[in-house]
């Protein structure tokens, strides 16, 4: 009988070899996946707060972005962003206000913190600053609070005057 002909089967240890490997991979990556989701730091309970805190965040950077409806809070009144810097100096055609975050994610999302009877809330600050194409002119930092209440299931957020 020539080599060629002749059946010898020698891949039955290395299969279940690769088998063994196949599982014990598949078991590292659920602990893995179950690790990561335990600690992931912007899971949040939806329900005892009324929105996920990752959908807060979101919600309080658009705020930001919408400088018409944004809102400064001054000796206990609410001023329109728009109406505060008119007073000094009034915009010019073309001229748009903009609101960002000037905290790292990392930043905000320590800054998160739950209210008493359910609800989000944090401060961080805010450049203002005023846009005209590729000219800016920034007008100063402040301070940006959001909340979110969960019996209204509304957020709102709103800048503050230094030392107010």
């Amino acid at each position: 009988m020539s080599e060629h002909t002749k059946t010898t089967s020698h891949g039955g240890a290395g299969r279940a070899l690769l088998w063994v490997v196949l599982l014990l991979t598949l078991a590292l990556l659920g602990f893995v996946t179950a690790t990561a989701v335990r600690h992931n730091p912007i899971y949040s309970d939806r329900e005892a707060n009324g929105i996920s805190r990752y959908r807060f965040i979101e919600n309080c950077k658009e705020l930001a972005h919408d400088t018409e409806e944004l809102t400064v809070g001054a000796a206990g009144q609410s001023i329109p962003l728009k109406t505060l810097i008119e007073q000094s100096a009034p915009l010019k055609s073309g001229d748009t206000i903009h609101a960002d975050l000037d905290a790292e994610p990392a930043q905000i999302i320590k800054a998160t913190q739950t209210t008493e009877g359910g609800g989000w809330t944090f401060t961080v600050p805010a450049t203002v600053a005023v846009h005209n194409g590729e000219r800016i002119n920034i007008l100063g930092q402040l301070p940006l609070q959001c909340a979110h209440d969960k019996k209204t299931g509304k957020t709102t957020a709103q800048l503050s005057l230094p030392g107010q």
